[in-house]
């Protein structure tokens, strides 16, 4: 039995690593207008850049798939980590396109690495806890994004070169946290030749929950990359308002993630997530239907209360499926764990691509549009709910 105090500093270290990957993840994002600005790329370029970015991050999530089963998972952290703090500069002092595209892959992979990673590490101290600890894991991340947000206004009259400068100091210093290596530290850690076992895990299960996966970031990608836009065509909002647009949703996923914890243990995830889902839905009709910005803004705060725990869960069922049956010794189950949700967090990007992609493709005259798609799609959720009770295996098998 871990000790409350080390288990204590084990689960801030963890969330450290959660609110990092957010902070720098927001804050690089609201950089990358004037990096296109930089070197005159046009819309259908910068598609493409974003799109390989979203290949090299995969990438890094196969690569951590890999490597973590039989390095570690705090060991493969540090790698992704590292890698960020060189990417980094080389983005922001770029000043020719190649080096911009071999800056952004490099950071594409070492944020799949930590998207990986990042939640093997949140799973696992769930595992050992036994009660529900993700969505608080996430809801650093998104305390992490907020911050950023507000990191990135402060630097909006520092070049590109030093604010990518303080950003690479976030995931150095996160380098050193102390992560967790297992739910029993003393546990030893599988043989380098003997991967993980990961072809018996039921699979079918595993697909249904990565479908609400993809469902969600399908409508957290439309509003982080659209919501500003829409707030400034359709409305022709002020400057200001524009850059804070989706504040109000990361604020709202928040205050949901915080509470997702206790509603998860108290509830059970199966009805948090339908409710959570048509809560979701009615926030983008709010969007959809919006007389103002302001009117709109609420709407993605609703959409954020409601739809705030569907990732975190999911990563939270995935690991429960891997678990199930394995019969394997703890360092090799572990390891299997591992290796299952680095390729669950395929769906993660899978949704990013479809989220941006059909929101901006179906709103090309309109964003209202676009915005109706995901209003649709988040139902979705509802009858895959199912899938992360605890008769899940009846229901879908």
């Amino acid at each position: 039995m871990t000790p409350p105090a080390d288990f204590t500093r084990r689960r801030v270290a963890v969330a450290g690593g959660f609110a990092t990957q957010g902070l720098v993840f927001i804050a690089l994002s609201t950089k990358l207008p004037a990096i296109q600005d930089r070197f005159g790329i046009g819309p259908g370029e910068f598609s493409a850049l974003l799109l390989a970015l979203v290949i090299a991050a995969g990438a890094g999530s196969l690569a951590a798939e890999q490597l973590a089963p039989r390095r570690g998972s705090d060991t493969t952290l540090r790698i992704g980590f590292a890698l960020m703090v060189i990417a980094l500069p080389v983005v922001g002092f770029s000043h020719q396109l190649w080096v911009l595209a071999v800056g952004m892959a490099l950071y594409g992979g070492a944020l799949g690495m930590v998207d990986a990673t990042t939640n093997m590490q949140g799973v696992t101290l769930e595992h050992a806890a036994g009660r529900p600890i993700m969505p608080s894991f996430h809801a650093a991340w998104t305390l992490g994004g907020i911050v950023g947000t507000l990191l990135a206004l402060a630097l909006t009259h520092v070049s590109l070169g030093v604010a990518a400068l303080i950003l690479a100091l976030l995931p150095l210093g996160a380098t050193f946290l102390p992560y967790l290596r297992a739910a029993d530290p003393s546990a030893p850690r599988p043989p380098i030749d003997r991967p993980p076992v990961v072809l018996e895990v039921p699979w079918r299960r595993i697909l249904v929950v990565g479908a609400a996966l993809v469902l969600f970031y399908m409508v957290d990608t439309a509003v982080t990359t659209w919501g500003p836009t829409y707030v400034d065509r359709t409305f022709d909002a002020p400057g200001p308002l524009v850059a804070v647009a989706t504040l109000p949703y990361l604020a709202a996923s928040l205050v949901g993630r915080g509470s997702g914890d206790r509603l998860a243990a108290r509830f059970g995830a199966t009805p948090l997530l339908r409710v959570g889902a048509c809560v979701g839905a009615v926030g983008l009709a709010i969007v959809v239907l919006a007389p103002s910005s302001y009117v709109a803004m609420a709407g993605f705060v609703v959409l954020g209360t409601g739809v705030a725990v569907v990732a975190p869960l999911s990563f939270s069922a995935a690991a429960s499926i891997a678990h199930e049956g394995s019969g394997l010794d703890p360092a090799a189950e572990r390891a299997r764990v591992d290796a299952v949700i680095a390729r669950f967090n395929q769906f993660n990007y899978l949704g990013a691509v479809l989220g941006s992609v059909m929101t901006g493709a179906v709103g090309k005259d309109s964003l209202r549009y676009g915005f109706a798609v995901p209003m649709v799609l988040i139902l979705g959720i509802v009858p895959l709910a199912r899938a992360f009770g605890r008769d899940a295996a009846a229901t879908v098998e």
